[in-house]
């Protein structure tokens, strides 16, 4: 991430959680109910690394979930709450150069991460470099009217994002891994249903990404 990324401010750090606690909850859990069925897709996978895992909220989750869990972000302020949450294992690194040698880790994950990398090409890269089964993506859809909502709010952290259609996100992963790669998306958030679906309109794209 960004020197200079909102992330990096100790008072957006500390009051992170909250959103997840209160106007949040509903969608929090249909992110985490398409994060499982995206999990499932790796039926083998016993780790996981969380590239931008900000105060751990999605790492604890993925530890839950039998996963033996990392998580990593550029952000101290952020890492530091992770620890006060008791999340598991949490490294300050960059996204663009992962210390972690090359398929050591089963799956590496971006939750609400990939829109705020001012390099996501690279990111991707190493991503791919270090997972031996493939990837989970979780982003905002640029698509959607709450992508839209979210882009026009003010504040420094959407301010920051860049949002992508899936269509925009499968793009990207080919560019980086070429065409062999398996992708699997859907989306969820929608306004009047609660599963997700392969339509390109959700409010969360979650996307797998099969190496082998």
């Amino acid at each position: 991430m960004a020197v200079n990324n909102p992330f990096t401010d100790p008072e957006t750090a500390a009051s992170y959680e909250i959103w997840y606690q209160t106007v949040g909850r509903w969608a929090d859990q249909q992110e985490k109910a398409l994060l499982k069925w995206l999990l499932s897709k790796f039926k083998a996978a016993r780790s996981i690394l969380e590239v931008g895992s900000g105060t751990g909220h999605f790492t604890r989750w993925l530890s839950e979930q039998g996963l033996l869990a990392l998580g990593l972000d550029s952000s101290r302020p952020m890492l530091e709450e992770a620890m006060r949450l008791k999340s598991p294992a949490c490294l300050q690194a960059d996204a663009t150069a992962l210390p972690f040698r090359s398929a050591s880790v089963d799956l590496v994950a971006f939750i609400t991460t990939f829109e705020f990398l001012p390099d996501p090409i690279q990111a991707l890269a190493e991503a791919i470099r270090v997972a031996r089964e493939g990837l989970v993506l979780g982003v905002l859809n640029a698509q959607s009217r709450l992508g839209r909502q979210y882009k026009h709010a003010a504040g420094p952290i959407w301010e920051a994002a860049r949002f992508y259609t899936p269509n925009e996100l499968k793009r990207v992963v080919h560019e980086v891994a070429g065409d062999k790669p398996k992708v699997v998306w859907r989306t969820t958030l929608w306004s009047c249903w609660t599963n997700a679906l392969p339509l390109p309109w959700g409010g969360f794209i979650g996307m797998t990404v099969k190496l082998h």
